[in-house]
């Protein structure tokens, strides 16, 4: 018992001993004196930190880190709670509080949940749990975390012009295959049942200059609908690739992992969708995975929401139909579409999502490409990813010395 508790403490000590480093001292990510054999808490811990060194700076897509903040995380809450992690972006004094005293807090929770799910209340366990929810989190959010904070910083130390690459508009500019756009001047829609100048709507096409990207709405191939239920919407994998142009004198890119998004019964996008991984070496889906307790908002959800993700499943809610062993025809050249897309769009970016559609009319194509982006629970080389933060998070500090 004393032995676990002690382990606890030092483990919140040194945590909260490397932020005020970060933080006060002006540390260094490459001359940490912390969790320096732990490669996978030092990333961890630092991108935390990052969290209010990026506060005010200005961001590839939005004034500032912080407006950046409050835009994406509105609608995301830490399971049980209710409240919308954009809450901690109002107020930088409000972030420093959560990540020095309440996050410890909220980790010893979750070590305590954990170990009564899996029937392990042995001290020693709890303080295992504890160590791994603070230092070494293996959840989807925390790496989607260190993927944004990593394209913050470094769009900010390099100025990249790759980082326009997210803009929907140049995205399709850009000369990879990309979901067919109309060049017509101008689209005018009108409601069936109403006069009088109501009911009308004009779009002005982006190609000439206007906001709107006008485009045929696209249909699943004959692979996907068998797989999909009736009335599903156009599914997407999201494809990660990592590439090492951003840093000087590096270059290539790899595919690092892929996840079917399965879109729900009449719904509008994938965006309502089940998520299945697929094995990025053999194109064999695997098992159906959810993050949905992390979206659930408001004080009546924090109720109801479990702490802890569902159990994963291998069968579509909607229709029935197991995914698990089903190989994707011709993966491969699926995932080299995306690989080549990073390599020609932006290189100097060190990751990207892709959402990959495989449509009827268009054969396989790109919808759009994400920066800040979200492996939605696919599996990767946790070692390879960890290696390549690490070198990225060295070449943008030295960056940032030379901006000074």
């Amino acid at each position: 018992m004393l032995g676990a508790l002690l382990q606890i403490c030092s483990d919140s000590a040194e945590y909260q001993k490397a932020l005020i480093y970060y933080w006060f001292c002006g540390g260094s990510f490459k001359d940490s004196p912390y969790f320096r054999e732990r490669l996978k808490a030092s990333v961890h811990v630092f991108g935390v930190a990052l969290d209010l060194k990026l506060w005010s700076k200005a961001h590839y897509r939005k004034p500032s880190y912080r407006a950046d903040l409050a835009d994406n995380l509105r609608n995301v809450a830490i399971p049980g709670t209710g409240v919308p992690l954009s809450t901690l972006a109002h107020f930088r004094i409000a972030a420093w509080g959560f990540y020095v005293f309440i996050n410890p807090g909220l980790c010893f929770l979750a070590a305590l949940n954990d170990s009564r799910k899996r029937r392990q209340l042995w001290p020693s366990d709890i303080a295992k749990a504890f160590r791994e929810h603070l230092l070494e989190p293996n959840n989807w959010y925390n790496f989607w975390r260190i993927n944004s904070r990593l394209a913050a910083w470094h769009g900010y130390v390099t100025n990249s012009e790759d980082y326009r690459a997210e803009n929907k508009w140049d995205f399709l500019k850009r000369g990879v295959k990309v979901t067919p756009f109309l060049k017509e001047p101008k689209l005018v829609c009108k409601h069936k049942n109403e006069e009088g100048g109501m009911g009308i709507e004009f779009f002005k096409n982006a190609v000439h200059g206007g906001d709107w990207i006008i485009q045929w709405a696209l249909s699943n191939d004959n692979f996907l609908t068998e797989l999909l239920p009736s009335e599903a919407p156009l599914s997407t994998f999201r494809v990660i690739t990592a590439s090492w142009g951003g840093i000087t004198g590096k270059s290539g890119v790899k595919a690092l992992s892929c996840v079917l998004r399965a879109g729900r019964q009449n719904a509008s996008t994938d965006h309502s969708a089940v998520m299945f991984n697929v094995d990025t070496k053999t194109g064999i889906i695997g098992q159906g995975l959810s993050n949905a307790h992390w979206y659930r908002i408001g004080l009546w959800n924090a109720f109801r929401c479990p702490w802890t993700p569902p159990p994963s499943f291998t069968k579509h809610p909607d229709n029935g139909k197991s995914y698990e062993g089903i190989q994707i025809p011709d993966f491969q050249a699926k995932l080299q579409t995306c690989i080549e897309a990073h390599e020609k769009l932006c290189p100097e970016v060190p990751l990207a999502g892709w959402d990959l559609a495989l449509t009827k009319e268009a054969g396989p194509c790109l919808l759009e490409a994400n920066l800040s982006c979200n492996f939605f629970k696919g599996s990767f080389d946790q070692n390879w990813y960890f290696e390549f933060i690490r070198d990225y998070f060295v070449f943008c500090e030295q960056q940032e010395r030379r901006l000074k």
